[in-house]
């Protein structure tokens, strides 16, 4: 190649090759100041991006487990509170018996013992019946298998059994006819509510431990998914300071560029004092 061409400048080749790179770099770091990622697409970074977009798959499964484990802490809760308006009711319905166990009572005084019984009775189906969250009922005996969260991206489950507080169940042995009208018939209601006491207080427990293993593990989940996406950050993010710096850098080497360029697009021009 001739060292002095009009028709082929080398200088300005390499110069134009240089400055090329620079401005594809610049174009580099002006994406991950905008994206704040320096691996935003599959084009960057391949291997990178299958990573955390597996792990981003991750952390969108254990969404879905954390909003089951609450939905199911919300029921239990709302369980539990039923469960103890119950067992209140339940040491109502006991003063009533004890009361009507007294031989001496007046036949006006037992019936209105008696009336109250009844009416507490009552109260504690409409509980029962209300004590519902989105559709779950653990108190109601609908719930044969428990109620069953989420408890990993693998499906697996974490079961809260439901306590049957129906009258005349296992849990509240009290009827649903139960009566105090007689000195008999309240000392069976007394003997009946005492066992339903107890029995509740034992179901509630069971009902409160549920509700803590549920709690325990929606913590655990909603640490294991910020771990999760602090380890994508550290894949994917940008140094922005880093890549501030980085842009001052380039953008002085993209101006000298451009005079290194102008200067050897000049240099053809010293050729036309040799025809002078």
């Amino acid at each position: 190649m001739a060292l002095n061409s009009v028709n082929t400048n080398y200088g300005a080749m390499i110069a134009l090759q240089n400055l090329n790179q620079t401005n594809s770099e610049l174009g580099t770091v002006q994406s991950r100041i905008n994206t704040g990622k320096k691996v935003a697409t599959a084009k960057d970074n391949g291997a990178i991006w299958a990573i955390a977009q597996g792990q981003r798959s991750e952390i969108g499964a254990l969404n879905a487990v954390k909003e089951s484990l609450q939905r199911g802490q919300s029921a239990v809760d709302v369980s539990l509170a039923a469960g103890e308006s119950v067992s209140d009711l339940l040491v109502q319905l006991k003063e009533k018996a004890l009361a009507a166990t007294d031989a001496s009572l007046s036949s006006s005084a037992r019936a209105a013992l008696n009336e109250d019984f009844t009416a507490i009775r009552d109260q504690i189906t409409t509980v029962i019946e209300n004590a519902s969250f989105n559709g779950v009922n653990l108190l109601d005996g609908s719930l044969t298998n428990g109620y069953a969260a989420l408890a990993n991206v693998e499906g697996g489950a974490i079961t809260v059994d439901g306590e049957d507080l129906s009258l005349s169940g296992t849990i509240v042995t009290l009827t649903s006819t139960q009566e105090i009208d007689t000195a008999t018939d309240a000392a069976a209601a007394l003997s009946a509510v005492t066992a339903s006491i107890a029995n509740v207080s034992a179901g509630l427990a069971r009902l409160g431990t549920g509700s803590k293993a549920l709690g325990t593990h929606l913590t655990f989940v909603g640490k294991l998914s910020d771990a999760l996406e602090a380890g994508v950050g550290n894949l994917v993010d940008a140094d922005l300071a880093k890549e501030s710096a980085r842009l001052q850098s380039l953008q002085t080497k993209q101006q000298l560029g451009v005079q290194a360029l102008g200067i050897a697009n000049q240099s053809t021009g010293i050729l036309l004092g040799l025809f002078r």
